[in-house]
């Protein structure tokens, strides 16, 4: 009897779905003295930490084949590591109202024109020089997770209209989920993603031209000079940019091709094949090392696969590490860099009375 009964609750146990653990202590001030809080979601042998400045993944810790964990995003050890230099490599950041690159910092909606401050030579990048990667969120405490709000004023950073976003970021078993919603009283235009910095060997442990990527993707769309697509979409076959089957990151990445010298390396968005409107398998990265795998799930019609060319020994992050280049890999769920300025690209504005939704999942796994 006794055994029976334990039988029955064990079955049960299995059957009700884990939930993560979710803390929350003060993490410091911004410049202007708003406190930043930071939350713990822990679920099994995953741990990840996101604080309400930038909504920033501040670590990541997941298991290799072993079963030994690590951190596997780049960052820094304090607040004050990302609010003193800026954060500008955007790492770990939420980015918008607009990511990636906006051509000549200047887009018009409605028949009118609308400037952003330019931040990357001639463009506007992820959102002008004062984007949602610096500033104070607010957080509440969700299951499995957090949910931060942030509202942009009418004319911040030059865009239209005031957008109330929110992102939910929930961890359940081995996969975090990045739930993104806005809503706007004017039309604008919005782009939003993550911007993680990935090294599945452990952060600053070395470059990540090893690991192996797939693209689901059988287009990109090339840029120009300035980073800017030139508004085609073209096919990845018999390029560098095909990443259909699982492909060692270095092994092409130095080719003689005019796309990758423009961007010293990989910095593209790939257009998902069946992106765009069902949650479908983007991208999958593969560290042979480790066994770690990163697979990046998303409803979005783009990827941005960037292959941190101008990380430059400058920036020191965690535990002292030092940041060379390509020592991690960015994978941006996003619609297409410079949409506003081409009509015959996915759509990226909003009007009022609609509601963007987005998800994107990071699956955790080795083998």
């Amino acid at each position: 009897m006794k055994s029976t009964l334990l039988l029955i609750l064990v079955m049960i146990a299995m059957a009700v779905p884990s939930q993560s653990k979710v803390t929350k202590e003060v993490y410091g001030n911004a410049a202007d003295g708003t406190p930043v809080d930071l939350y713990t979601l822990l679920d099994g042998k995953i741990t990840v930490r996101i604080m309400t400045y930038g909504g920033i993944i501040v670590s990541l810790e997941a298991p290799d084949r072993s079963g030994k964990t690590a951190d596997i995003v780049l960052g820094f050890d304090s607040l004050d590591g990302y609010v003193m230099t800026g954060n500008k490599p955007y790492m770990g950041a939420i980015i918008g109202r607009y990511a990636n690159r906006i051509a000549g910092g200047t887009f018009k909606l409605d028949g009118k024109t609308y400037h952003v401050p330019k931040n990357d030579g001639d463009n506007a990048l992820h959102g002008g020089t004062s984007g949602f990667n610096k500033k104070v969120w607010t957080g509440k405490e969700i299951k499995d997770g957090v949910e931060l709000t942030y509202v942009s004023k009418n004319g911040e950073e030059g865009f239209p209209g005031t957008l109330t976003t929110t992102v939910r970021y929930t961890l359940s078993g081995n996969e975090l989920r990045i739930e993104y919603s806005a809503t706007t009283d004017a039309d604008t235009v919005l782009n939003l993603t993550n911007h993680s910095y990935f090294n599945l060997k452990g952060q600053g442990n070395g470059n990540i031209l090893d690991h192996q990527m797939k693209i689901n993707a059988s287009r990109y769309t090339p840029v120009n000079a300035n980073l800017i697509p030139l508004g085609q979409l073209a096919p990845v076959t018999g390029t560098p940019f095909d990443f259909l089957k699982s492909t060692v990151i270095g092994s092409r990445i130095d080719a003689d091709n005019e796309q990758l010298k423009l961007a010293h390396g990989y910095d593209q968005n790939w257009v998902i094949d069946g992106g765009g409107e069902k949650v479908v398998l983007a991208a999958e990265a593969y560290e042979p090392t480790t066994g770690r795998v990163l697979e990046v799930l998303t409803d979005q019609p783009g990827i941005q696969f960037y292959t941190g060319n101008f990380l430059d020994g400058s920036v020191t992050g965690k535990g002292g590490k030092v940041y060379n280049r390509r020592f991690a890999f960015c994978l941006e769920t996003q619609h297409y860099p410079d949409s506003p300025n081409h009509p015959v690209f996915p759509t990226t504005e909003l009007k009022p009375g609609e509601k963007f939704n987005s998800v994107t999942i990071y699956r955790f796994s080795a083998r």
